[in-house]
Formats: C-alpha cells, structure tokens, sequence
C-alpha cells in the first residue's frame, strides 16, 4: 500500500467520479442548442464502483457529470471523479474535476485534489487551446501544451466513450495535454458479457495506454468495459499494478444525464 502514491497520484487515477445533483443546460445563459455536440452522456449522470485490490473491497469511487458551466466563455461540461478508501494508515481520498468543451470535447480546466496517506496535491490547470497555453491557478505558473484539442485524464475517459471502438481497431490520439504523454493509444480488443453488481452486461473491451506512469501505463495492461449500446457506460474497469497485484472497479449503480443533443453511437 506505499505504493498508492502511483496508483492514484500520476495524472491517470483516472476512472471513476463524484456527482451530486446537477443542473441542466439552462446552466449556461444564452447557449443554442447547437453549440452543444452528441454525446452519449449529459448532466446528472452519476455512476458509482466498488474499488478493489485483488480480491479485497477497499473503497468506492464514482464519475459523473455535475453540470454546465462556464469556462472562458464557452458551455463545458463540469465532470468529476473520485476514488476514497484504503485500508487504516494507508488512506485516499482523491477527486479529479475536468471541464470539458460542450462542443469540441476538450479540456479548459483541470484540477487535481489529492490526498493519500502522506502525500497531497492541489493543482488547477486553465488551458487556453487557441494559443497552446496553460496557466497554473494554484502557483501562478504558465506553459505550453503541444495542442490545440488537450485531453486530461477525465476529459479522455468521456471522449473515448465518443468513438467508434471497432473491434480490432487501433485509435492513436496525440492530445493528452503533457508532451511526454502522447500518442494516447487505445486498442480496441473484443466483446465480452460481464456480470458486476449492477447486473449482467454485453460490453466492449479497450486498452488504453498512455506514456506515463499510473493505471493506463505501458505494461499495465489495463483494461476498460464499456457497455456495448448508445451509453458507452464504463461497467468495469481493471489494470495490473507492480507489487500490489490486480486494481479494479465494478459499477454497483448508474443514474443517466440528460442529453443536450441527440446522439447514436457511431458504427
């Protein structure tokens, strides 16, 4: 469990989120209908997991899409994530928030809330697409990001649930918004019939890797279960971790958003 820093910590804790109850498009004043692309999530959605290491329940998380806010001007979708448990002396209590752009999917803004046994993290990312910038609201520092569309670990989960994830497809995806992160790669391996807490469900399997440390590491193997219809819901998610062993989720609830534009899962 000292290693817990390198499960949750990298920017790549990445599945699971918090939402509370979200309001609806109205959020955002004076947004058409057609700033808004399809997607197969909207706000109010709320998924919770059950969080084990190996075969032992040590925690819960949940990922949710909170609201509509707005970032720079533009309609984003506030989404959350956040994994909590551990056992004594060795405790997590993280959250992830990204807000992600209603009409380009990407990120605007990233902040990382970090608490695990004695490490903590508290950093807020303000991108700026249009001139490949960053600024740091927690320290005041700026940057560059090497594009014009960044993903961070949340915004790449809902995104991916977008794609076409055809079995046996390769999808190379350079806008992870670290340099040294990029390409993001996600295979796309089979179809298979899953049964978690929530019920018995026909998925589709991916594996995403990104080039640093954490759950979608190289030579984790991670693997992501997305139910195989016009949700695009995570079911299950599991990655093999060094010295601990296997970390998985497995979705005990799942409450759906409300669509701001009417989407069908491209085939």
């Amino acid at each position: 469990m000292t290693r817990l820093r390198h499960l949750f910590g990298i920017p790549l804790l990445s599945v699971f989120l918090l939402g509370m109850g979200a309001p609806g498009a109205d959020a955002v004043q004076g947004s058409p209908p057609d700033l808004y692309a399809p997607v197969p999530f909207g706000p109010g959605e709320l998924a919770s997991y059950q969080v084990k290491l190996g075969g032992v329940s040590v925690g819960s998380g949940t990922m949710a899409v909170l609201g509509m806010e707005t970032v720079h001007g533009r309609p984003t979708y506030h989404t959350a994530l956040t994994v909590s448990g551990g056992i004594p002396l060795a405790r997590v209590n993280d959250r992830f928030d990204s807000w992600i752009d209603a009409q380009g999917l990407f990120s605007r803004r990233f902040k990382q809330d970090q608490q695990e046994v004695r490490f903590e993290r508290d950093r807020t990312y303000e991108f700026f697409p249009e001139t490949r910038t960053y600024r740091r609201l927690d320290n005041g520092s700026t940057g560059t990001i090497p594009t014009d569309a960044p993903l961070d670990d949340v915004s790449f989960l809902f995104y991916a649930r977008t794609l076409p994830l055809r079995v046996g497809e390769t999808y190379t995806i350079p806008r992870y918004f670290k340099a040294d992160g990029n390409p993001v790669v996600i295979q796309v391996l089979r179809r298979q019939t899953i049964t978690v807490p929530a019920g018995r469900f026909q998925t589709i399997v991916i594996r995403p890797i990104i080039k640093e440390k954490g759950l979608f590491g190289e030579g984790g193997e991670a693997e992501v279960y997305f139910t195989d219809d016009d949700r695009r819901l995570m079911v299950h998610m599991r990655s093999k971790v060094p010295l601990i062993g296997s970390l998985t989720l497995h979705l005990r609830s799942y409450r759906a958003g409300e669509a701001l534009s009417a989407w069908s899962a491209p085939r």
